[in-house]
């Protein structure tokens, strides 16, 4: 099979509109019957929906018309093709390689499919390329009709985070809304045919599963499946989001049940018990599973970052690499970056070092993020800010995990282009953070992106 650059054709423009009114019939009859007039999240169903679809096909049209038919999304979407290509021979080949059964040097499959794929021995990238064919049994393998499914999933999986936050909190609805479903980066990275796609639909659904199963005792079959599959996508990805999200999670859980315990000494002591067994716990499961973990075990995590950062830097066009000054391929070395990895996952690029367009919106959103965290700080100052985080531990969830994610991908990343992508699971969780601290504290008539400090 020879592939052009091409790969939105006419067919893509033919099918888009049909698979479109399907969607938004189905959209409209699911938000009347559980959202109706005056309920107070309908007015962000549709909207968020149709940004969703929107990213996805305009970040399809920027591949294949700014950057020229280029990069994983047209590699996820080849792949995919190979696959459905299968099923013109049979079903059990086609059934075979979504599930990457043949071994790669299968000559029944080498020849004709797997020469062709080189991702067919990358686990995590291959796993997509799955999902797309899957997809794609259903839009005839066009892309962008796949890739409004795959934008459609996603936003799933954010509705879903964003009726986890507004359930709890229903009287922040508007500002829990803009956080989760209107940031421009999880709108455009994360609803095209991309890992961070897959990601964002199962890190929303895991989070909207772990809160049901917790707080609200829902064992029922559908939040226990919908957290399993959440779960897998995610560690099947990008382990590393999963590595983020335990440890707040678990502290979470402690901040939120210990506050039933009376007894300040007691609180002390179960807080002590459980980070000590959690901080122990987590380190014997990390080395037990090391091979499993490979190069995001701990012994490996810091070379592995080290090498990464090192490399996307050494490829990355002028104006796109970032650095963050000597580092030493250690644990030790990597904490001693931390302040300035996280700055940079969630405060950079700044507008100074823009050099293409796509950059200057990634510098735009960073510079609101910066003012927002600044506004926060000056208007209710350290000590108010302190204490409101310390009253409400699903402010410590959301803090907690937007920062070591922010970390993460702030040491590993070494390219602004990369790092728009890889950051986006910590946004809507550090913006939820920033809108509870500022509104516990204000009035819902303020405006948090007001310019002003004051009134």
């Amino acid at each position: 099979m020879q592939y052009s650059n091409q790969f939105i054709t006419l067919l893509d423009y033919l099918l888009l509109p049909f698979y479109l009114g399907i969607i938004y019939l189905i959209a409209i009859k699911f938000r009347d019957s559980k959202y109706p007039p005056g309920h107070k999240w309908r007015p962000y169903f549709m909207t968020g929906l149709t940004l969703k679809i929107g990213g996805a096909v305009f970040i399809g049209l920027i591949y294949q018309y700014y950057y020229g038919g280029g990069g994983d999304t047209v590699n996820y979407f080849r792949h995919a093709e190979v696959i459905n290509w299968s099923f013109n021979d049979s079903a059990n080949k086609w059934f075979n390689l979504l599930f990457h059964i043949p071994e790669w040097y299968d000559p029944r499959y080498y020849g004709k499919y797997i020469s062709q794929m080189t991702w067919y021995e990358a686990p995590t990238e291959y796993i997509v390329c799955s999902i797309i064919a899957m997809l794609g049994v259903f839009t005839f393998t066009t892309y962008l009709p796949t890739a409004a499914l795959l934008g459609t999933l996603a936003f799933t999986g954010l509705w879903a985070l964003f009726r986890t936050f507004a359930t709890k909190y229903p009287m922040y609805t508007k500002q829990i809304a803009i956080c989760v479903l209107y940031i421009p980066s999880t709108v455009m990275w994360g609803s095209g045919i991309f890992k961070d796609t897959v990601c964002m639909f199962g890190l929303g659904w895991l989070t909207y599963g772990v809160f049901r199963l917790i707080i609200n005792r829902d064992f029922s079959f559908s939040v226990i499946a919908m957290t399993v599959l959440g779960f897998y996508l995610v560690v099947s990805i990008k382990v590393y989001i999963i590595m983020a999200f335990l440890p707040a999670l678990m502290l979470w859980v402690l901040f939120t049940y210990s506050h039933r315990i009376k007894s300040s000494a007691g609180r002390f002591f179960v807080k002590i018990l459980v980070l000590g067994g959690a901080a122990g716990g987590f380190m014997a499961l990390t080395s037990q599973f090391a091979n499993s973990l490979g190069k995001y075990s701990l012994q490996n995590v810091a070379q592995t970052s080290y090498i990464t950062s090192t490399y996307i830097a050494s490829v990355s066009d002028e104006g796109s690499a970032y650095d963050l000054g000597p580092m030493d391929p250690s644990f030790a070395g990597m904490i001693k970056k931390f302040p300035q990895a996280v700055v940079v996952s969630l405060f950079r690029p700044y507008i100074w070092e823009t050099r293409k367009i796509m950059q200057m919106l990634n510098a735009l959103e960073a510079a609101m993020f910066l003012w927002v965290t600044i506004k926060v700080l000056l208007t209710i100052g350290p000590r108010r800010t302190w204490k409101t985080i310390s009253a409400d531990p699903t402010i410590q969830f959301c803090l907690i995990f937007a920062i070591i994610f922010a970390f993460a991908v702030g040491i590993s990343s070494g390219n602004f282009g990369a790092l728009s992508r890889y950051r986006i699971p910590a946004l809507p969780f550090y913006g939820i953070a920033l809108m509870l601290i500022f509104y516990k504290n204000n009035s819902l008539d303020k405006n948090i992106f007001s310019l002003r400090l004051r009134g």
